[in-house]
């Protein structure tokens, strides 16, 4: 559980800080959910990249 609230802290600091925002508030106010197609997500990953250790918040579906 540890690891998994730890993945989850990080990804929210990280959103916060795509939207220029400090406090969970801020990001409540000027947040936004943009919908994009599962090609458009397929796309905007790398790819033709050769993993050689998963990372713990991160997997590829091939």
């Amino acid at each position: 559980v540890e690891d998994t609230v730890f993945q989850l802290m990080g990804g929210l600091r990280s959103g916060m800080g795509y939207c220029g925002t400090s406090t969970i508030e801020e990001l409540k106010e000027n947040g936004r959910f943009v919908k994009i197609s599962a090609a458009a997500l397929r796309e905007s990953h790398p790819h033709d990249i050769h993993i050689t250790k998963e990372a713990p918040n991160y997997s590829v579906d091939e």
